[in-house]
């Protein structure tokens, strides 16, 4: 996140990287972690600070948000996230090798109702997401129906009560470093909307 972070601090943004375990801590862990680190940086101010998170990332945002007390009025920005779980890991829900690489939280992202996006509410703030309909791994988009990004469907990123969101051409490892992603997260943190242009705006809502 280092390139996207470097752009919204020449942007005017104040930008502090909250690193975490991810493949050795289960979620609630997790969330634990970027409350404290939200608290450490932020403190009372927590309520107005933006978040942009890739990935799982946008998952645990949505477990911390989801367990505040206090308003949220700031913005949230989410890049390829499986909202709706990744058909790769109900694929591979049996495999060690699977569970080595992503850990107890990433197998917590299958589709069903076991996964950790089916039990988390509907969300409640301004929220964009991002997600991407390019893939170089061929099992990945095997195993995924419809447009994907190699690890997360298009229509998996979607979650109810989204603001907007967009397509844009990008794999999911890699998305967070294009430019025009950059502008468009700039976008909505100052104005809660994407550019309209070349990608594909669609409904933020689960069909």
């Amino acid at each position: 996140m280092a390139m996207l972070g470097s752009r919204l601090e020449s942007a005017g943004y104040r930008v502090v990287r909250v690193e975490y375990p991810s493949t050795s801590e289960p979620i609630e862990a997790l969330v634990d972690s970027l409350a404290a680190s939200v608290a450490s940086c932020c403190g009372e101010a927590a309520g107005d600070i933006h978040f942009v998170a890739h990935s799982m990332g946008g998952i645990l945002v949505r477990a911390y948000l989801a367990q505040r007390v206090e308003p949220y009025s700031g913005r949230v920005v989410m890049l390829s996230p499986p909202n709706q779980g990744s058909e790769i890991v109900d694929a591979f829900a049996d495999s060690r090798l699977l569970r080595a690489m992503i850990g107890p939280a990433g197998m917590r992202l299958g589709t069903d109702s076991t996964g950790i996006g089916s039990e988390l509410p509907a969300v409640d703030f301004s929220l964009g997401i991002i997600t991407g309909d390019r893939s170089v791994s061929p099992v990945g988009s095997w195993l995924i129906p419809g447009p994907d990004d190699g690890k997360v469907g298009v229509e998996r990123a979607r979650v109810a009560g989204a603001t907007d969101f967009i397509v844009v051409p990008a794999t999911h490892t890699f998305i967070m470093n294009r430019r025009d992603v950059a502008e468009h997260v700039i976008q909505f943190l100052s104005e809660g909307r994407f550019h309209s242009g070349d990608s594909s705006e669609l409904d933020g809502s689960v069909p």
